[in-house]
């Protein structure tokens, strides 16, 4: 069995690629089971989310790769859309279901809504007390608490749909919100940074990210969007974001092919996070993106179908051959601990120089 990095070799290869420098193997990571939504047996109970976070680990003893112990204080990707006022409802299936304050007929009362206090607001003192009771019980470092782009909280208080009308029929008042959005988003960054003492990533997803990178957002709504709106609805926010935080990584669930050229233009970009599967022209994001900034490429074992019989190791060899090794993360994942050991030696083969 290959000999285990350790976690400061780790954090310095990994802040390497960051830079976009050489180095003799492409970084990976390999989560163990399904996935970890803020379902109702995690979302009132901070140690149950210890101890998931806990057995999670243990699972991953014996791998290879370039993880290594943290917790994830996963409140769901709704935080800042509540915190605005949206009625939530925690569920046993996802994370909390929201429903908007905006839909067609009242687009005015956008100018109604009130930034949140990033302290005193309930759904994020929330936060900080999980922030609070994880870092009192555990040594293991944190990731920040889910952090969506403007544009995905935006079209949360906004129904969805009539959000992506509204930003041809009354662009106005889509921006009015979303510039209240990325105010309160900033602000609930800047003190999740105050309040995490011991802070594993900038992201709520597995990789380590250095805080130097500045933030992550998930960036959903983006595949819906055309080049032209993303560059007007969403370049804008996110380098207010990658200003104020030092860069930012945008990710997007998704075929984002045609909307990459416009997320390259974001002032501050450190790199992309893409579902890499659900993109059928690779060609478009490498020619865009591979090499001018980080590709995080990211391929679950369900983002390939039920029914698929794909060779994770494989076809993460075909994702660098095709990008090329400079920036380039993979993040995958499997079933069972013991096939992620399997994995980790056969990524560890494939992916070194």
């Amino acid at each position: 069995m290959t000999e285990k990095l350790d976690i400061e070799t780790k954090k310095k290869l990994i802040a390497a690629n960051w830079r976009l420098e050489d180095i003799d193997e492409v970084p990976f990571v390999i989560e163990v089971g399904p996935f970890h939504p803020a379902t109702k047996e995690f979302y009132d109970d901070d140690a149950a989310e210890l101890r998931w976070n806990e057995e999670f680990h243990q699972k991953r003893e014996l791998i290879y790769d370039y993880g290594f112990p943290n917790i994830k204080p996963n409140l769901g990707i709704n935080i800042v859309a509540a915190a605005f006022g949206c009625e939530y409802k925690v569920n046993n299936e996802a994370d909390p279901w929201i429903s908007p304050l905006i839909r067609d007929g009242n687009e005015e009362d956008v100018y109604k809504l009130k930034v949140p206090d990033p302290v005193n607001n309930p759904l994020f003192q929330k936060a900080w007390q999980r922030i609070e009771w994880l870092e009192s019980h555990s040594s293991m470092p944190l990731r920040v608490v889910n952090v969506p782009s403007p544009l995905v909280t935006a079209s949360l208080i906004w129904d969805y749909t009539s959000f992506i009308g509204a930003t041809l029929e009354y662009p106005d008042e889509v921006h009015a919100l979303l510039e209240k959005v990325t105010e309160a988003t900033i602000l609930y960054i800047r003190e999740q940074f105050k309040r995490i003492k011991n802070l594993y990533s900038v992201s709520h997803e597995f990789w380590h990210v250095p805080r130097e990178v500045g933030v992550r957002v998930s960036d959903d709504t983006a595949a819906l969007l055309s080049p032209n709106l993303y560059r007007e609805f969403g370049v804008k926010y996110n380098a207010m974001i990658a200003k104020e935080f030092g860069g930012i990584v945008v990710h997007s669930c998704g075929n984002v092919q045609h909307v990459v050229g416009a997320m390259m233009e974001i002032p501050g970009l450190r790199g992309l996070d893409f579902t890499i599967p659900q993109v059928p022209n690779w060609e478009l994001i490498r020619d865009a993106a591979a090499g001018k900034t980080v590709l995080c490429l990211r391929q679950n074992y369900w983002d390939h179908g039920s029914d698929a019989t794909v060779d994770l190791a494989e076809y993460a060899k075909k994702l660098v051959d095709f990008f090329g090794r400079k920036g380039v993360f993979i993040q995958t994942s499997t079933p069972t601990a013991e096939e992620a050991v399997a994995l980790g030696e056969r990524l560890h083969q494939l992916l070194s120089k």
